[in-house]
């Protein structure tokens, strides 16, 4: 009997990708800072995806992952074989893995693994001083179908049912990788495979050591589902869970009493390896850790069978979770999106009813939009992504950046748990790696002109993100020597972007915001990273399209900080309506600091500016009909200012009259609206009348 994988193949090259990704990361931090813990995770990363791979018949995968399972295992007895050189070799091990992984998803070619595995081999013995072994496809297939539901694919793992075979040496399933030729690293079966090694515990079982986690999720938390959830998420990664208090299906729906959650957990990571991981989960705090008496328990007869329509009786609790496509939650959101916006125009239809039929429309409208709110919340905390999701990616980065450069380079990273929409996260990826590039690149001396410098040889990038009201700042910041304003004027006026004029008046502030211009670049030399003048054109481009903004300070011979302030979603956003002349436009309330009245021809002026008085300063006023470009109704005598944060301070805004606020949806702008300064995006109110949203200080800016 044939065995179809190809139905497990999208979750084998999910979970494989995460695996191989967290095996890149275990293994920089490793070199950084060697540790028993990160070694056992790296190996517990390759043996998943050799177990995985093999399950799916896959065996150039396995074989290639069995080898670096046997080079990290070198590492684990004696650390001191970890050279730089070792590492640069598992690391490109990884990304060929990589490829291989989505070369199955895709049905493309792939390289020939030979030369690698050639490299993998004679590393081995050196490091073990014997012939390497071969890998067991047949053995690995058999430990990784002992999931909780023979025949289910295990979250650790794709496995294959349990009534089948696995498939033989050569064969494999569709769409798999082909085989080459493999010199020495033969993939033998095995007709009676042999057990896994158990794990080394104090309870003589053979089981990892049971821990008792207690953890109180802070009162304060805005999200104590999502806090929950991720406390789960984080111990799972480390063992295996059992009796968790309440269900996780209520933990996610944030139904946990006093805030409690407990659980026990299988794992060799000990207690000070708990504590460290639920550290790393912010507004969470640990009860207790306590370690668990594991007895030796006689084998449970089998169960009865159960009737053909009876529930399956089954030895540990399923999985709660579920992989989502992010289009099927991009699709999700639209509809609900539209769903709002119905709602509105149903409430603006029943105004025109006479008004004895008014209560019972207004009553169910009013249900309605809370139960259509209430889904799109839970839609939009699904969407919700810690940005560790690109975060995690740049030590990575930052090694082979460093080690083209002949850099030596600590890179921090803090507040990584900090959530913000899909959308958004995966849209920053690139942007941070190349502002990661430039600082590494461009920014940081090499050792010699340090020391010469007075600093350290090892050069500091700081990435921090944290949270301010509306939005997620992140910054990056380096130690470097700083940029050169002087050279970036030139630079620009060289190339026509700017007159003389604009030149002399330039402070060193917006001369450093010109790297974002085309072709605008201060390096000296041209490499394979950076240098070229582009890029930095198009990070900012990508931050704006989100709704966010860039910055750039610098001091030379100091460094320099990239910020970008980056809103939290991209969905629903509150407003407050202004009418200037006929047109109606949308100012974010998270921006609004407040309003007032006042006849415009008795304010103070400065320099041709009105200043309008507020508590005890005096905020610039501009007029809103000059900055849309609209005629103005001139008749009112007292006017309205709408008192806003923009990028310099506090400003004043003229408008004719306020409509008051709504809660609407956000509709991102289509080409060319999109690249006019100002516009954050557009929406429908009830009326069915469209309006623009406004970017305030990019309108002041432009």
């Amino acid at each position: 009997m044939s065995l179809d994988m190809s139905k497990y193949l999208g979750l084998f090259v999910s979970e494989a990708t995460e695996h191989l990704e967290a095996l890149a990361q275990d293994l920089v931090a490793l070199e950084k800072k060697p540790g028993p813990q990160t070694i056992d995770s790296m190996f517990r990363h390759a043996h998943s995806v050799k177990g995985m791979a093999a399950s799916m018949g896959f065996e150039t995968i396995a074989v290639v992952a069995h080898r670096i399972e046997d080079l990290v295992d070198a590492v684990r007895s004696e650390p001191e074989k970890l050279t730089r050189e070792l590492v640069d070799l598992i690391l490109s091990a990884t990304d060929v893995l990589l490829g291989f992984v989505r070369a199955a998803l895709d049905g493309g070619p792939t390289q020939d693994a030979g030369p690698l595995l050639g490299q993998l081999n004679d590393r081995v013995i050196a490091l073990q001083g014997r012939p390497v072994q071969a890998t067991r496809v047949a053995e690995d297939v058999t430990v990784h179908r002992a999931g909780p539901e023979a025949g289910a694919p295990d979250p650790k793992g794709v496995a294959a049912p349990a009534d089948v075979a696995a498939p033989a040496t050569g064969t494999a399933a569709p769409g798999a990788i082909g085989t080459p030729a493999v010199t020495g690293s033969p993939v033998a079966t095995a007709s009676a495979p042999e057990p896994a090694p158990a794990a080394k515990s104090d309870s003589g079982l053979g089981l990892p050591p049971r821990f008792a986690v207690k953890v109180r999720v802070q009162p304060t938390s805005q999200a104590p589902g999502v806090r929950g959830f991720l406390v789960h998420k984080k111990l799972s990664g480390l063992g295996n869970v059992f009796d968790l208090k309440p269900a996780l299906e209520d933990i996610r729906a944030g139904r946990i009493p006093d805030g409690l959650i407990s659980l026990e957990l299988e794992t060799s990571v000990g207690e000070e390896g708990l504590a460290q991981a639920l550290r790393n989960v912010s507004e969470v705090d640990t009860v207790s850790i306590k370690a668990v008496q594991q007895q030796a328990v006689a084998p449970m007869p089998p169960p009865p069978a159960a009737a053909p329509d009876g529930p399956k009786i089954v030895g540990q609790e399923p999985a709660r979770t579920v992989r989502v496509k992010t289009e099927l939650l991009d699709y999700f959101l639209d509809t609900v999106g539209e769903m709002l916006l119905a709602t509105a125009r149903i409430r603006e239809v029943g105004k025109v009813l006479p008004s004895n039929a008014r209560p019972v429309l207004e009553e169910s409208v009013y249900r309605l939009h809370a139960l259509v709110k209430d889904l799109h919340d839970k839609v939009m905390s699904v969407r919700m992504t810690p940005i560790s999701v690109i975060t995690d990616r740049l030590p990575r980065a930052a090694r082979d950046i460093a080690r083209k450069r002949d850099r030596d380079v600590d890179l921090v990273i803090t507040g990584a748990e900090i959530e913000l929409d899909r959308a958004i996260i995966d849209d920053l990826s690139d942007p941070l790696l190349h502002i990661l590039r430039n600082c590494i690149d461009h920014g940081l001396e090499a050792p010699e002109a340090r020391v010469a410098a007075k600093k350290p040889p090892k050069g500091k990038v700081q990435v921090s993100v944290r949270r301010g009201r509306d939005r997620v700042i992140v910054e990056i910041e380096d130690d470097g020597q700083g940029m050169d304003a002087g050279r970036l004027k030139a630079k620009a006026l060289e190339r026509g972007l700017i007159t003389q004029e604009q030149l002399t008046r330039m402070t060193d502030r917006e001369a450093f915001m010109l790297a974002c211009l085309p072709g605008v670049s201060t390096a000296k030399d041209v490499t394979d990273i950076s240098g070229r003048g582009v890029g930095m054109d198009a990070v900012k481009r990508t931050v704006e399209n989100v709704g966010g903004s860039l910055e750039i300070e610098s001091e030379r011979g100091r460094g320099t900080r990239f910020t970008l302030r980056l809103p939290l979603t991209v969905a629903v956003v509150q407003l407050l309506l202004v009418q200037v002349g006929n047109e109606i436009v949308g100012l974010p309330i998270a921006k609004v600091l407040g309003a007032l009245e006042a006849e415009p021809d008795k304010l103070s002026r400065s320099r041709d500016r009105a200043l309008l008085p507020y508590g005890t300063t005096l905020l610039p006023v501009h007029s809103m009909a000059e900055l849309i470009g609209v005629p103005s109704d001139n008749t009112a005598r007292t006017r309205p200012f709408v008192v806003m944060e923009g990028d310099a301070g506090k400003v004043a805004l003229q408008v004719d009259r306020l409509l008051g606020q709504e809660e609407v949806v956000l509709k991102a702008l289509s080409r060319p609206l999109d690249l006019v300064p100002g516009l954050s995006g557009v929406t429908i109110l009830g009326t069915g009348r469209p309006i623009f949203i406004l970017d305030v200080p990019r309108l002041l800016a432009a």
